[in-house]
């Protein structure tokens, strides 16, 4: 007698299906953005999507010095840091990082939605980000997605 089986089938690191996509940011709200970079990087658009494997795809972020943030932001919210010696804190505002490194505002935000652990730490390392136009993945052939198709 022929019975049906329904076997959950997990994703493990041999036999995900990675691909390199790119993401143009330009015009993009900066939370918006994370969070669906980082859905991206997780895998969570996937049907074969597994909680603890790094089964999501390479994620190249172009463009990332044409963010945008709403409201008052780019002036009001504060990025604190420590330098690690006595009286190191340091605070830096929105803007003033989009001046000097934009790269960096896009990967803080990106990897604040990532899990806290060893594997967010791996699929930190999936994601490239890029100032301008320009990126030197092109041998891995990405495809462009539209993240406003995504949701």
């Amino acid at each position: 007698m022929d019975t049906l089986s329904y076997k959950t089938i997990s994703v493990n690191k041999t036999t995900a299906d990675k691909k390199w996509v790119v993401v143009d940011a330009e015009g993009q709200m900066l939370g918006r953005l994370a969070s669906k970079v980082a859905k991206l990087l997780r895998g969570k658009y996937k049907p074969s999507y597994t909680p603890h494997v790094d089964c999501g795809d390479n994620v190249i972020v172009i463009n990332a010095e044409k963010i945008q943030l709403s409201g008052l932001k780019m002036e009001t919210k504060e990025y604190i840091r420590h330098t690690g010696y006595p009286g190191g804190q340091r605070s830096q505002t929105a803007k003033q990082i989009l001046a000097k490194h934009p790269e960096r505002l896009v990967e803080k935000a990106i990897k604040g939605m990532l899990p806290k652990n060893k594997l967010g730490a791996a699929i930190f390392r999936n994601l490239k980000v890029y100032v301008g136009t320009e990126h030197n993945h092109d041998a891995q052939k990405p495809t462009l997605i539209n993240l406003n198709e995504l949701k």
